[in-house]
């Protein structure tokens, strides 16, 4: 990725004089981890979980604590949140006989350690804990995991909903779009149209592209299907071809640096899942230390929905691999509406295949 200021001018994103973001073309990037901590405080504190029943009284507290990062990306009206952060909350809690007389007044804490966008349609992680080890503590403790744990993670869905929603960035959005400088609005200046901005290998925006390389087999991006998008990604490692080739079509070497369960056919036709079922394809052509095409899709995705991944594998050098990756007619969309697919899909071959197998097998440069 180029550092602010480097890089070929034409490829880098003009702001207008007026500051309009023309479209919501380009990329813009609101923080919301400030805007998550006030809003989970807001779903989470001062709930009551039990009120008398059974003779035990339970709430959570004030205090809210959220660490990590969140944040919003609008690009062309669309919004695209990404998070990964940890809640902790406190609860307090009593057990009265059936005098109404006190028989222990407990603290203890509500762990959410993971919530992401990347898992946002899964039930995340929650640990409840007090800090007392009695038996009436305990009794306190289950009775939270009983009746408060939906409840927290009630709380914790609603705020996945706004983050989709776009956060704090919805309503400056909808302001945008009433001045008319939003997602909505128009402009036929041909000097107002968006120039392009290059990040890594993804590349945003404009009527001024980059000639196409003949010897990528890069698809055409205007016989894509709308609602589809194309990923590219170009690896190298300090490996042999026939190496990481092994890798890729061997279930047990997928199983050691993905940490997760995998099923792979090596033969033309034969089926694969990786990612403990996460993913599923069909081999539809391979040749051996060169090329491996696969139909391939997420659970997520609409029912008999396939991108088609391409996967060449070039040795420039004795040594060094080369790695070339397309994936077409990736869904800009889940079955559920979430539109972090394509970002969620790049960063998963880039961080938990590509990097994990150099980490994991020594293919690093």
């Amino acid at each position: 990725m180029a550092k602010l200021g480097e890089g070929d001018k034409r490829w880098i994103v003009e702001e207008r004089a007026d500051g309009t973001n023309v479209h919501n073309w380009h990329w813009a990037e609101k923080d919301c981890l400030p805007w998550s901590k006030k809003r989970l405080a807001q779903l989470l504190q001062n709930i009551d979980i039990l009120n008398g029943e059974g003779g035990l009284w339970i709430k959570t507290t004030s205090a809210v604590e959220v660490d990590g990062e969140a944040y919003v990306n609008i690009r062309k009206g669309k919004i695209i949140p990404g998070y990964e952060i940890s809640v902790k909350l406190g609860w307090i809690g009593e057990a009265k006989d059936g005098s109404g007389n006190s028989l222990a007044s407990v603290e203890g804490s509500v762990d959410l350690p993971y919530i992401a966008d990347e898992n946002a349609n899964d039930v995340p992680e929650l640990k409840v804990s007090v800090r007392e080890e009695s038996a009436v503590a305990q009794r306190l403790r289950e009775a939270f995991l009983v009746k408060g744990k939906p409840v927290v993670l009630e709380k914790i869905a609603q705020y996945v909903k706004d983050m989709a929603a776009g956060g704090p960035a919805k309503d400056e959005l909808a302001e945008g779009v009433a001045k008319g400088g939003g997602a909505k609005s128009s402009n036929n200046n041909n000097n107002d149209k968006p120039v392009v901005k290059a990040s890594g290998t993804e590349t945003v925006g404009k009527t001024v592209t980059p000639p196409p390389n003949p010897k990528t087999a890069a698809p055409n991006p205007k016989a894509q299907k709308e609602g589809f998008k194309t990923i590219t990604l170009t690896e190298r490692f300090h490996c042999r071809p026939r190496d990481l080739y092994s890798v890729l079509l061997d279930e047990k070497r997928w199983r050691a640096f993905t940490q997760s369960a995998a099923k792979i056919s090596t033969e033309e036709g034969g089926t694969f899942s990786i990612f403990d079922g996460a993913v599923t394809g069909i081999n539809m052509q391979l040749q051996e230390d060169k090329l491996i095409v696969q139909r391939w899709r997420f659970s997520s995705w609409a029912d008999g929905q396939y991108s088609n991944v391409c996967l060449t594998l070039e040795e420039p050098e004795i040594g060094v691999t080369i790695v070339k990756l397309t994936q077409t007619e990736v869904p800009e969309e889940d079955r559920f509406g979430n539109a972090t697919v394509v970002e969620n899909t790049e960063r998963g071959w880039r961080d938990l295949i590509f990097h994990k197998i150099r980490a994991v097998f020594g293919y690093g440069l």
